[in-house]
């Protein structure tokens, strides 16, 4: 009979995985909705953006000035970084693997 081999190591994604997907559909129509942006007009420029930044060819400055501050706003880059981080929220049983 063979021995099963020690796991010593997990490799895992953040989002959906060790956190919850912080930027999905329903975060950006919170985000819209707090921010009083168009939401049809946002969702249709994180479409045309997203791929992009997640293969890493923008950085998340950049996205944002294409999908969110292509215009002036009453709310500062700062302030909607907050907002953005603050959707993704931990799955602590997640986290607890490791220990």
């Amino acid at each position: 009979m063979k021995h099963a081999t020690q796991i010593t190591c997990l490799f895992l994604d953040i989002g959906g995985v060790l956190l919850t997907d912080g930027w999905d559909h329903l975060a950006r129509r919170r985000a819209a909705k707090a921010f009083k942006l168009n939401w049809s007009e946002m969702e249709e420029r994180h479409r045309l953006n997203f791929d992009t930044y997640e293969e890493g060819k923008l950085t998340l400055g950049e996205y944002l000035g294409r999908v969110v501050f292509y215009q002036k706003r009453p709310f500062t880059r700062a302030q909607f970084r907050r907002f953005m981080f603050a959707q993704s929220k931990p799955y602590p049983q997640m986290a607890s693997l490791g220990l």
